[in-house]
Formats: structure tokens, sequence, C-alpha cells
């Protein structure tokens, strides 16, 4: 009777045991790189509809899309226009709170035995002693200041008339890539002549300013890191 004896390759359960390893680096990497979701609205630019052909009358001003009367303004108000915004956010805020609680309490009382155990436990007294103090006690400080200005788009016209705006300016310093995107709606009644609008008068309005880079990576928690401090207990 022949048997046949199973024998392990050390080779092969050394290369297993590696590619078991990176596959968990690869799956902890994963978790550690969350891309950052822009809270701008999206999309950042609208094209406008092609206007129908129309026929020329032969007159000075022909009928069209973009046409509009000799003496009206030329405030934006359909899809594709552009629009200045000027950003001027300052905003100051701060927190404070405490809270304090005491709470004690004391309690006695006997316990009568059995006559005929009278004489080994005589009366049980019983106490129970209680206390419980909390003290608390946080604050918060915040300031943020944005000054500057950037183009937006004209992304959609409500039924009141009011447009929806978003823009996005892309700069490229020295190793790295800055973002300011904006989006928000714009009461047409608050444009100015210059075709331009503060940040303050803009409902729903949407700031983002960041960067990639090394100099972005630099600021951030690697993902080994961000694992070991989420599972740690202290």
């Amino acid at each position: 009777m022949m048997m046949s004896h199973l024998t392990r390759n050390p080779v092969h359960s050394r290369t297993a045991q590696a590619l078991v390893q990176l596959t968990l680096l690869a799956a902890l990497g994963g978790c550690g790189l969350v891309p950052k979701q822009p809270i701008t609205q999206q999309p950042m630019t609208a094209l406008p509809p092609m206007p129908p052909q129309a026929q020329s009358p032969g007159s000075i001003f022909n009928p069209g899309y973009a046409g509009r009367p000799l003496f009206e303004d030329q405030r934006p108000r359909n899809v594709g226009d552009i629009l200045t915004i000027v950003i001027q956010e300052n905003v100051n805020a701060t927190k404070s709170s405490g809270a304090n609680a005491n709470r004690s309490g004391n309690t006695n009382f006997n316990v009568p035995t059995a006559g005929f155990l009278g004489g080994l436990f005589g009366k049980t007294n019983l106490s129970a002693t209680g206390a419980n103090v909390f003290s608390g006690t946080g604050g918060a400080n915040a300031s943020n200041t944005f000054n500057g200005t950037i183009t937006v788009t004209v992304t959609g016209v409500l039924p009141n008339g009011n447009l929806m705006v978003s823009g996005e300016k892309q700069m490229l310093i020295n190793q790295g890539d800055e973002f300011v995107r904006f989006s928000g709606v714009v009461n047409p009644n608050t444009i100015s002549n210059l075709n331009a609008v503060y940040s303050t008068q803009v409902a729903d309005a949407k700031i983002e300013y960041s960067a990639k880079g090394y100099l972005n990576e630099a600021e951030n928690m690697g993902w080994l890191q961000r694992f070991f401090l989420n599972v740690s207990p202290w």
C-alpha cells in the first residue's frame, strides 16, 4: 500500500503571507486617502443654449439671443452670462459654557433579627452614603477673513428671476495648485453698474479655498497615523 505525503513549500507560504500583508496595507491606504468633496454646487459653468437663427429685417439692430434694447443695462440675466463677485467675508464667533452639579445622599436603617438569632447577630445596622460631583467648562473662539474677487457664470435662472451662479479660479503657485470656488443665488437688483455684487448679498453662498500638492499633503495626517488615531482608546 502506497501513501503520499503532502509537504508545504516554504517559499509559496512566505509569498502568500506577503500578498496578504500588501492587500491589508492597500486597504488601509484606501481608507486613509478619502477624497475631499467640494461644497460648491456643480457644474461650475454652463453654456447658453443655441438661439434660433432669425432672419435679419435689414435694420441696424438685429433680433437674437444676445440682442438687447439700446438703453437697457448689461446686467446678466441669461444662462452663460458672467458676473463678478467681490468676496468680503469676515466672521467672528465666540462661545463659552459651564455646568456644575452636586448631589449627595445618606441613608441609615436597622433590620431586627429573629429572636433565636439575637445572641448571634444582635441588630443589623445598614447604612448607605453616596455623593456625585460634576463640574465642566468649555469654550471656543473662531475668526475668519476672506477677501478677493472671482468671476462666475450664470448656470440657471429661477422662476422669480434670481440667478444661480458658480465659478472657479485655479492658480498654479510654486509646487501646488490652489482653487477658489464660489456658488450661490444672486438677486439681479443687487448687481451694480460695474456688473459686480458683494458676496454678503449672495444667498446660499458657498466659498471654497483649497489646494493640492506637496505643501497641502504636508499639512494632512498620514493614513497609517489616521488608522491608529481611530483605533487607539486614548
